[in-house]
């Protein structure tokens, strides 16, 4: 996306620049696009990091898998309190995808989109290539053979640097790094979502039904060996009552990782033929549904396929949750700026003598805590 390793932080308003060679990418993996104004503008701020992509507050950072706190910034890049902190994995389409549905959907009917704040980090491509479904057996504990220390405190410089910027809630739109969500946002004093407590919180309120007498409702899970492993999937699906399913050797060796390595030969209609049969495979066991948890097959199906029906993105179920977080907060802000409004005039107020005026009755009215101050009583 950049050259070199960059720590980006963005306030939006309702656009974002995408990189011109990833713009098509982008755009199939997002449903719709409300018209945009040419007059909202985004402006970037870019600050550098060292070369293994580490912001340049925390450099001294190590040891721990605790959160690293870096000297507090006097000045935040972004000082909203509902700004989105994003820490980029090493998938970067990912993380576009990810920015362009948050600032869409969040701006549909002219509002303004959320603001955010983008930690960009490509270099744990290296960190992670053991991950890779090219190189991964059936069912093998790849953590075992990675430095989880380095990629956890990489993971936990990023959190800190988008804590000191301004975000008021942090995200990380990949599936791969949510292997160490538990590790990173140990000690995180913000929100910290996670996307597998999402997508099962959705699919809770969807009230699924079992589709066999005596069960109950089964989630499909595709994704490679590395995240299906580790487990925090079918951790959160089971904790909302839900039973999961797991693609068998079979399907892994000849049906899926072949798959992914047609994408990666831009063998697109191999690529989505070989994952609709993945999704078949686990759906004819009485499947409700199939998450695919997989940054490289994100956005692969057509927005027209009878497939996606059944089927569920955990990267749209963390945008929605960011969204409803950010709006969520921002309405709270409103309130209290109203109140404290309230109480500044009501004090002035005071101050003349009028006591019984109409601004007095009106906090009286509206606020319960009026007993708390016997001046206006």
């Amino acid at each position: 996306m950049l050259k070199g390793s960059l720590g980006m932080s963005f306030h939006s308003t309702n656009s974002w620049p995408i990189c011109k060679d990833d713009v098509n990418k982008v755009r199939t993996c997002c449903r719709t696009r409300p018209n945009q104004s040419e007059g909202q503008k985004l402006s970037p701020v870019l600050a550098p990091t060292d070369a293994v992509g580490n912001p340049p507050e925390a450099r001294n950072f190590s040891g721990s898998s605790s959160a690293p706190r870096s000297r507090p910034l006097p000045n935040p890049l972004l000082g909203r309190g509902n700004t989105v902190g994003i820490i980029g994995g090493p998938y970067v389409l990912s993380t576009l995808v990810f920015l362009e549905k948050l600032v869409l959907w969040s701006s549909k009917g002219g509002e303004e989109s959320v603001p955010f704040v983008v930690c960009s980090d490509p270099a744990l491509n290296k960190d992670l290539s053991l991950c890779s479904p090219f190189r991964s057996s059936h069912r093998r504990n790849v953590r075992s053979e990675l430095n989880e220390d380095e990629i956890i405190e990489n993971l936990s410089r990023k959190r800190a640097f988008l804590e000191d910027a301004g975000a008021g809630c942090v995200v990380m739109p990949c599936h791969l790094c949510h292997v160490w969500h538990e590790e990173v946002s140990r000690g995180c004093a913000l929100p910290f979502l996670h996307m597998g407590e999402c997508v099962a919180r959705e699919l809770k309120r969807a009230k699924l039904k079992p589709l066999e007498v005596g069960s109950d409702p089964r989630i499909g899970l595709l994704g490679t060996d590395a995240v299906l492993t580790s487990g925090f999937y079918q951790e959160q699906l089971q904790r909302q009552g839900f039973e999961v399913m797991l693609p068998d050797k079979a399907t892994m060796d000849h049906i899926y990782i072949p798959a992914v390595e047609a994408l990666h030969r831009k063998d697109i209609e191999g690529a989505r033929n070989l994952l609709r049969i993945a999704i078949q495979v686990l759906l004819i066991k009485a499947a409700n549904t199939v998450i695919l948890a997989s940054n490289e097959m994100q956005g692969i199906l057509p927005h027209d396929d009878p497939l996606l029906k059944k089927f569920i993105d955990p990267m749209d179920a963390l945008v929605r949750s960011a969204i409803e977080w950010a709006k969520s907060k921002k309405a709270k802000t409103c309130i209290s700026r109203v109140k404290l409004d309230l109480f500044r005039k009501t004090y002035e107020a005071i101050a003349l003598g009028q006591k019984n005026c109409a601004m007095v009755e009106e906090f009286r009215s509206c606020n319960k805590q009026a007993q708390c101050h016997p001046q206006i009583c």
